[in-house]
This record gives structure tokens, sequence and C-alpha cells, in this order.
């Protein structure tokens, strides 16, 4: 039995899986998932899981070299942008449009749907090398 890191087995797997610049989405409720893509609902209640809560269990397992935020998040959830500036200090941080925010979830590997209920609390996450 696995006894640190990430205890959900199909987040685990898609983790050890990655390979370079592979992405996946950390998504709030709302998201749609687009067809195809692979769906880890961990949503219980709203607001549980949250983003900041599974952003930050999924970065102390997997290396990130790149993270897509949407423009939106500068006017309407200020506090998920600040979250995301201090976490991701250091790492490529990409703006872009919701709408091609949206576009860009069609190649990730995987889609893990929080229980957040705040507006655009969505992230991609693309995997870099870890040499040790």
């Amino acid at each position: 039995m696995k006894k640190q890191g990430i205890l959900n087995s199909h987040i685990s797997k898609v983790l050890a899986d990655l390979g370079h610049t592979d992405t996946i989405v950390v998504a709030d409720v709302g998201l749609p998932i687009p067809e195809g893509v692979a769906k880890i609902d961990l949503a219980l209640t709203l607001g549980s899981p949250s983003f900041e809560e599974t952003v930050n269990a999924i970065a102390s397992d997997m290396e990130i070299e790149k993270v897509v935020i949407a423009n939106e998040m500068n006017t309407d959830n200020l506090e998920a942008l600040h979250y995301i500036e201090k976490k991701f200090d250091g790492c490529a941080i990409e703006h872009c449009p919701h709408e091609e925010f949206k576009q860009r979830t069609q190649k990730a590997k995987v889609v893990i749907r929080t229980g957040e209920a705040k507006p655009f609390a969505n992230i991609i996450l693309q995997a870099g090398v870890y040499f040790g």
C-alpha cells in the first residue's frame, strides 16, 4: 500500500505515465470535459475538494514546466490568480482566452474535476522532465 504522495490510483497512474510536454487539467465543477478525454471526478460537494487542495497535491507529485490559465481569471477570480502566481513562481505561466483554454483541454491526457465552484478555477499543467 502506498503511504505518501497521491493515493488516488487513477491520478497516480496518469502522473506516472506522463511524458515531457504532456498535459493534464485541474478543473472546477463547470468546465466542459471534451469527448474522448479521460475524466477523473473528485467532486464530492460544492467546494470539496477545492481547486487549491487538488493542485497542491498534484504539484507535489508532478514535475511541472508550464501552466496555462484563462485570461478571465485576471478579473473574475483574483484569489485563484494570486494562488497560481505564488504557487508557480519561477514556472512559465501562460494566459489565453477561456474559449482557447477549453480547446486546449482536448489534448490533455486527463481532466481532473474538483468540487470548486468559483469562476475560471481551471489550470492546464504541462509536464517537465525530472532528472532527480
